[in-house]
């Protein structure tokens, strides 16, 4: 098992939707690494934001496609273009805040959107397995504290946590319907370098740092399962490797998580900030009209039994690594030097 990621991906044709987004551009960035043939399927960035893609993709060989993943039409000349071998599909809302503020549109990005692809590759008469990405925030979460497994119940009380809950259910039972071969991955909490995005807390992290202001946190003694989109990214591809062999064993829906207990939001502050200069002060200002869980964690045993994986960097490793990529970039160094000097360190380093 532990060459199946390595080995896998060389001249492998993989459609990989959400491209442009932070764990969508450090996917294409590894799929690269490993020899595949990428098509991306993605909205454009955001205007005005940086986003690591645009600063990655000169370097890439990644044929990007902008589109609305809910315009079946375009989704069905772009599935038929690309011939996918396989489907990693990341595209989605993914913020928690800004599906209270857009609810109709977290739930028709995140379920109809899925449907929407698996109904192209159907419609254009393709077979290529779907590894389809929710989020650890599906399950049904009392606050109490305990680990998730998968055989849990799914649900979610904001928008964004029901969506992706609804997005598991749909795809299971459109699946069944139809004989496509998909599964889910849920992962924790993913930070890494050149994550731009709003109400994220490393990306506002780095902000209070950069423009010397005050962090504003909504839960600080909230905890959470931090790991590194690297990690996050080998098990993801893990998982894909198995559906795309037909090796027996791929579960139908997987937790990637850390071993050890979360890490609450001060802590990974201090972690975050202990490989910069300064850490800013910080302010707490909870919104009661937007709650948010404060205790999540995940079992991540059947990764290890059926995948045969295991994150490779400690949650304060993976913090480290962030905030060393954000100094680097600042530095003045390229985007592209330290994403691939990262995937080397990993590869060389750590294995798959």
């Amino acid at each position: 098992m532990e060459n199946l990621v390595t080995s896998a991906w060389a001249g492998r044709r993989v459609l990989v939707t959400g491209h442009t987004g932070f764990k969508g551009a450090w996917m294409c960035a590894v799929l690269e690494r490993l020899g595949a043939q990428i098509t991306g399927l993605a909205l454009p960035p955001e205007p005005g934001d940086n986003n690591l893609f645009s600063m990655l993709a000169p370097s890439m060989g990644t044929v990007s496609r902008l589109a609305d993943i809910r315009d079946g039409a375009a989704v069905k000349a772009i599935v038929t273009d690309a011939r996918p071998e396989m489907v990693i599909h990341l595209a989605a809302q993914s913020l928690v805040r800004k599906s209270y503020d857009q609810p109709f549109e977290t739930f028709d990005v995140n379920v109809r959107g899925t449907l929407t692809l698996l109904q192209a590759l159907v419609d254009s008469g393709q077979s290529a397995p779907v590894l389809v990405i929710t989020s650890d925030k599906v399950y049904r979460n009392d606050n109490q504290g305990r680990s998730f497994l998968e055989s849990d119940a799914l649900g979610g009380e904001d928008p964004y946590s029901a969506s992706k809950a609804a997005c598991e259910i749909a795809a299971r039972a459109f699946a069944d319907t139809t004989g496509l071969k998909v599964a889910t991955a849920r992962a924790g909490n993913v930070v890494g370098g050149g994550d731009f995005a709003r109400d994220r807390l490393l990306t506002d992290a780095w902000q209070a740092y950069v423009t010397r202001t005050p962090l504003t946190l909504r839960h600080p003694d909230a905890t959470r399962p931090w790991q590194h989109v690297l990690d996050v990214v080998f098990a993801y591809l893990r998982h894909a490797a198995q559906l795309l062999n037909e090796l027996a064993g791929a579960p139908a829906a997987v937790n990637i998580g850390p071993e050890a207990d979360p890490l609450t939001v001060s802590d990974a502050l201090v972690a975050f900030y202990s490989q910069l200069t300064w850490s800013p002060p910080h302010q707490v200002q909870s919104d009661a009209q937007r709650p948010e869980k404060t205790r999540l964690d995940l079992d991540p045993g059947l990764a290890w039994r059926a995948l045969g994986w295991r994150n490779r960097l400690s949650q304060t490793e993976a913090l480290h690594w962030a905030a060393q990529w954000y100094s680097a970039w600042d530095s003045g160094q390229s985007p592209v030097d330290i994403t691939t000097g990262q995937i080397e360190a990993y590869l060389n380093h750590h294995g798959t």
